[in-house]
């Protein structure tokens, strides 16, 4: 069975030169998915995931974020270009956990 998800997020940027954007998922979403995979995670952590923003979807990890307890979703600079969005937005979002 696979675990669906969808919510909204603010696209931000982590501070420093490598310009990776991320969603913080929402704690009501992190805390199921954590559940859900307890024991099944990846090397660091990470869960896989396929995501989907405007139409545009691709497969990545999520990661975790230990200072704020959820997890932080990447979002490439192909998809932002596609989707039209940038920093600050507000994103909604489709996410399935693969494997679960």
């Amino acid at each position: 069975m696979t675990s669906s998800y969808s919510f909204t997020a603010e696209l931000w940027l982590y501070p420093g030169e490598a310009g990776w954007h991320f969603l913080t998922l929402p704690p009501d979403v992190a805390d199921d998915i954590r559940a859900r995979n307890a024991g099944h995670s990846k090397a660091f952590g990470s869960i896989q995931v396929t995501a989907e923003i405007s139409g545009h979807t691709w497969q990545t990890s999520l990661f975790p974020d230990a200072h704020k307890g959820t997890y932080l979703l990447p979002v490439k600079k192909a998809i932002r270009a596609r989707a039209r969005i940038s920093e600050g937005d507000a994103v909604k979002v489709s996410l399935s956990v693969i494997g679960t």
